[in-house]
């Protein structure tokens, strides 16, 4: 059972914003005290890519990387949507065009929708569009 959706931008702020975001303090707090976020199959690329993003722009060593992936998998118990993957792409497509989003942050979207859980997000377009779209924000 899972409690909320947690986008990547929660997890790669505890390990990348100099000062990190109280929103994002509060979510790794509810974690690590029992709660279990739901992310859709491409979660672990999107950290991947931000950590290597990071790295690429000279914020963290190779080593940290390292260590900022160990803290983000051991951080966010998280379990795995196998169901993403059946979205189609219209679907995706669809839903990042009626609220302006990436397909990747539409894949967040639609995976709270579906599984009626608030979605736990940084991302100011996201916020909105689930505002918009009558999907409840992590408090």
């Amino acid at each position: 059972m899972s409690d909320f959706v947690l986008d990547a931008s929660v997890a790669l702020a505890w390990v990348l914003d100099k000062s990190v975001p109280v929103y994002a303090l509060d979510v790794q707090r509810e974690m690590l005290g029992g709660k279990r976020g739901l992310v859709p199959a491409l979660w672990h690329l999107e950290i991947a890519n931000g950590l290597a993003m990071a790295e690429r722009r000279g914020d963290l060593s190779g080593a940290d990387v390292e260590d900022a992936l160990d803290q983000i998998l051991t951080a966010a118990a998280s379990k795995l949507d196998t169901e993403t993957d059946l979205v189609s792409a219209r679907d995706a497509l669809a839903n990042a065009r009626r609220f302006q989003l990436t397909a990747y942050d539409a894949a967040y979207l639609d995976l709270a929708r579906r599984e009626e859980l608030p979605l736990a997000t940084l991302d100011r377009g996201l916020r909105a569009a689930a505002t918009k779209a009558g999907v409840a924000l992590l408090k």
